[in-house]
């Protein structure tokens, strides 16, 4: 993986931590609604686990945002 790549799969992870703090959402209440544990939801968030789009759809889903919204403001924060 490039580390360009790398950066911005990185840097949806960030947005996707912070939706989920700004909407006081819990990392097990997002895996608990994802049917995944805690651990394994902590490792999206760290970035250490690739998300498929599926994923990221309920991800955004559960957060009341959309997939664009994740991934652009992940693109800013990157910028």
């Amino acid at each position: 993986m490039t580390d360009g790549l790398s950066s911005k799969i990185k840097s949806v992870a960030i947005n996707i931590r912070k939706q989920r703090e700004a909407k006081n959402y819990t990392q097990e209440y997002l895996a608990a609604k994802l049917k995944i544990s805690q651990n394994a939801y902590s490792k999206i968030e760290l970035g250490y686990t690739k998300i498929t789009v599926e994923r990221l759809f309920q991800i955004a889903d559960i957060l009341g945002t959309s997939i664009t919204g994740l991934i652009e403001a992940g693109k800013s924060e990157a910028a």
